[in-house]
């Protein structure tokens, strides 16, 4: 996946458009929530080098965050390495052209619920918990 092709995944699936923060700096995209401005994925250039490949190729790579229960689940072969540049207890970095397609997406739409605003989390429950209730 290039990171053009994450970019319109995002915009399709969550309506995010890339945010630009970083002065002197139109590479590396910030997506985030609109609601409550969290983000859910960090899109960067970095060398295969940081990642223990022995190779200076500077890749895409997208940083989400997971649940602590995640962790573990995917690996080198999936293209999923610890986070590069952020923290290793709860985000992962995703090598974009040496991931499968369905585990980017799998793992962006696991980043994006970890992200969501937690009043909604909650009012849903409380929801459902009534509706139980009655």
């Amino acid at each position: 996946m290039t990171k053009q092709q994450f970019l319109e995944y995002c915009l399709d699936s969550y309506a995010t458009q890339p945010d630009y923060p970083f002065d002197e700096d139109f590479e590396t995209a910030v997506l985030r929530h609109a609601d409550n401005r969290k983000w859910y994925a960090l899109v960067m250039r970095v060398s295969r080098r940081k990642f223990g490949i022995d190779s200076d190729e500077v890749i895409d790579v997208v940083n989400l965050k997971l649940p602590t229960e995640m962790f573990g689940s995917f690996g080198a072969s999936d293209g999923v390495y610890p986070a590069y540049h952020m923290n290793k207890l709860h985000w992962i970095s995703v090598l974009l052209p040496d991931a499968p397609e369905d585990v980017v997406a799998f793992l962006t739409n696991a980043s994006f619920e970890a992200t969501r605003s937690k009043i909604k989390q909650r009012k849903t429950t409380l929801t459902c918990k009534n509706d139980i209730d009655n």
